[in-house]
């Protein structure tokens, strides 16, 4: 009885031996001492090879046909196996074929660049140093002229020469020149300005006046300035004032004139006249762009007075204060007209005067006009 129960373990460990390795080739022993004895003295001989042609001493056994589905991999020491030092300074980079390298796997963080020599490279950073080819200067000197025209373009550069080199230029704009509709009696306007000169300094006239259809003018004057530029922006003005209307009166002036920040157009003007009395006035507008024709236009101008003026109902403080808004479309750069409307009022002791001369503190203004420039 026992030896019947001994036979089935008699036959697991036969079952096992012959067990089918599939692709795994086994070696008989004759073999592997014939492959042993064709390796080169210092070759690795406890391990069977097939080829030991491979002069850098690494096997050269096939891999490709073993089941390594069954190892164990995970205990192999790889980080205690001795990394060979390769030589690279020896190496015959020129013979590589760099085609057939794997560059997505390179580690180009851990390369010293520095040590490159581009100098040496070819069609490194050397310019060429010969001359342009006849080609390049066989166009028109200035290439515009092929496009636009070389008389328009003539024309042109003219105006910017003279602009840019300060040469004297005339210029001459008609800010107001406007019908004035009102209660009472309509009345007109004009607010005329221009200059010649350079970028510097210009000879600078202005001329001013309003009044009412059928009556002498209320007031009119023309100044004559002398402008220097001291910036970018401004112009410091200095000269004389002459009073048209009323009592006889000349003025010394000094002002500025110029673009203040958010595009606002001042000019702003002190008057020390004749006679000792000493006024100001300042003058803002600007231009918001609704399309690039039609312009709205704010502005405002308020007086001052040091002193009260009776013969001329001008109060002490601030004398009056005008605002208004005006929409211009240019018909041309150099034309253009618009329509507006525009609140006056007298302050102070000024507003007295005005009243006791029989007319009104407070005027609204309905204006047509136009603007020009030349």
């Amino acid at each position: 009885m026992a030896a019947i129960l001994a036979l089935p373990l008699i036959a697991l460990p036969s079952a096992a031996l012959a067990q089918d390795h599939g692709d795994q080739h086994v070696m008989p022993d004759a073999e592997v001492q014939a492959e042993t004895d064709r390796c080169p003295s210092g070759a690795d001989t406890a391990m069977p090879v097939t080829d030991c042609s491979d002069q850098s001493g690494q096997s050269a056994l096939d891999h490709a046909g073993m089941d390594h589905s069954g190892m164990d991999h995970s205990a192999m020491g790889h980080d205690t196996m001795p990394q060979p030092e390769v030589d690279h300074s020896a190496m015959g980079h020129d013979q590589m074929d760099h085609g057939s390298m794997n560059h997505g796997q390179m580690d180009h963080g851990a390369m010293d660049h520095s040590a490159m020599g581009h100098a040496g490279m070819a069609g490194g950073n050397d310019l060429p140093n010969s001359p342009p080819p006849p080609e390049a200067f066989s166009g028109p000197l200035h290439a515009a002229d092929a496009f636009v025209g070389a008389e328009a373009m003539a024309a042109s550069r003219v105006t910017v020469t003279r602009s840019v080199s300060g040469m004297p230029v005339f210029w001459l704009q008609g800010d107001r020149a406007e019908y004035r509709a009102r209660a009472g009696s309509d009345g007109y306007l004009w607010d005329l300005q221009g200059y010649y000169g350079g970028d510097i300094d210009k000879l600078w006239f202005k001329s001013e006046g309003e009044g009412s259809f059928g009556e002498s003018p209320e007031s009119a004057e023309v100044q004559a300035l002398w402008s220097h530029a001291i910036g970018p922006w401004w112009d410091v003005q200095t000269g004389i004032r002459q009073d048209l209307t009323g009592p006889n009166r000349t003025h010394a002036v000094i002002g500025v004139q110029g673009l203040a920040p958010y595009l606002f157009e001042v000019d702003a003007a002190a008057f020390l006249s004749n006679r000792g009395d000493l006024t100001a006035r300042i003058e803002a507008e600007l231009d918001q762009r609704i399309t690039q024709r039609l312009i709205l236009q704010p502005r405002m101008e308020v007086g001052l007075s040091a002193q009260s003026i009776p013969e001329l109902g001008v109060g002490a403080g601030f004398d009056a204060v005008e605002a208004g808004i005006r929409l211009r479309y240019e018909i041309a750069r150099e034309f253009a007209p618009y329509v507006g409307v525009e609140q006056e009022w007298k302050l102070g002791d000024s507003a007295d005067y005005a009243r006791a001369g029989g007319e009104d503190a407070s005027v609204t203004n309905y204006v047509i006009g136009v603007r020009f420039w030349f």
